[in-house]
């Protein structure tokens, strides 16, 4: 068993899906600790209600990596990409962690 649900059922792009969906989770997080609304978490991100809809409620395919990064920035939240050695052979993996 892993710990990406989306390795688990067979999806491509696990990884990338994992680290989408983890940061969609800290938006959401953001938005609720500031006391947004869809609207005015909107225009935060400089993006439409529908979308901040559709991002809390997990429908990522519209939203890239980087781009669910710069609504962080907007909302106030710091972004560190750290790059490590892995010490066994075996692929890299991607994480988000708060």
């Amino acid at each position: 068993m892993t710990e990406n649900v989306f390795a688990e059922i067979g999806l491509e792009d696990a990884d990338e899906l994992l680290v989408k969906a983890g940061l969609a989770i800290r938006i959401s997080k953001c938005i609720a600790t500031l006391g947004l609304n869809q609207k005015q978490a909107a225009l935060r991100m400089n993006i439409d209600q529908p979308s901040v809809s559709r991002l809390v409620n997990g429908a990522l395919d519209d939203f890239s990596t980087e781009r669910l990064m710069k609504f962080l920035l907007r909302l106030g939240a710091d972004v560190e990409i750290r790059v490590k050695k892995r010490p066994r052979k075996e692929a890299g993996r991607l994480t988000v962690t708060a």
